[in-house]
């Protein structure tokens, strides 16, 4: 996506040339006027935004006097602590931070594209790739450190040691698949809604097409909130020690 934001613009006229030098590290040409595109200064504006907030909450912490950013923040993490508590169980506490972060930034990401000439960047496919990669490596790095290399390979050979040779490449197989799967289900349902408040948009120009618009946010919560129930359920599979 080129970029036609007012912030991506300030981003390329601040870091444009670093970000061009580092692209061609990679082998790849880039003019330092257009370096960053529209979906990677989106996805940093998100992700500045909550750390924003989270310093916010940090620095204005009360016990006796919650502020408005604070309950918010308590209500987030409630609700993940549930989910985790249900999904994962016993030690979900320090998996609670990944999880969030993913759920709150895939999230706001999908709400950008409320915005009028706003391309939500997780209708992108390489941003519900980048995302689905570090959950695998997240999950997998966890995997080992719990139950130690060998203990975590002997998870993909199965219960009956004579069926080892069959079912661990289907399981490597099939735990790749997870970063497909993981790409595919976001990419396509944002894209796939995105599409449809373009189409409702240009077919309605002067008025507000409210149900694209509010069937867009329903989506953005759902697929949020199933890429994180995902990455639990991935985590307490990988953690378990019952394999």
């Amino acid at each position: 996506m080129v970029g036609t934001l007012a912030w991506t613009r300030l981003l390329n006229f601040l870091f444009g040339g670093l970000a061009a030098s580092l692209l061609r590290l990679f082998g790849m040409q880039a003019n330092p006027a257009t370096a960053i595109n529209d979906t990677f200064a989106l996805e940093l504006m998100v992700a500045f935004g909550l750390i924003l907030f989270f310093l916010i909450v940090r620095l204005t912490l009360s016990v006796e006097k919650p502020n408005a950013v604070q309950q918010v923040a308590e209500i987030i993490h409630e609700f993940t602590t549930n989910q985790g508590d249900q999904v994962i169980g016993h030690g979900h506490e320090r998996f609670q931070a990944f999880t969030t972060c993913v759920l709150l930034f895939i999230l706001f990401n999908n709400f950008l594209g409320l915005f009028p000439r706003i391309v939500t960047p997780t209708s992108e496919p390489v941003v519900p790739l980048g995302i689905a990669v570090l959950t695998f490596i997240y999950y997998n790095f966890h995997g080992v450190r719990a139950q130690g290399p060998i203990g975590y390979m002997k998870h993909f050979a199965g219960p009956v040691w004579w069926l080892a040779w069959l079912l661990f490449p289907i399981e490597i197989i099939s735990h790749l698949a997870r970063v497909m799967s993981l790409t595919i289900r976001l990419y396509a349902n944002m894209l796939a809604s995105d599409l449809l408040t373009l189409i409702a948009f240009s077919m309605i120009p002067l008025a507000i097409p409210l149900l694209p618009l509010g069937l867009h946010f329903l989506v953005s919560i759902i697929q949020a909130y199933v890429f994180m129930l995902l990455s639990m359920i991935y985590l307490s599979m990988a953690v378990s020690h019952e394999h």
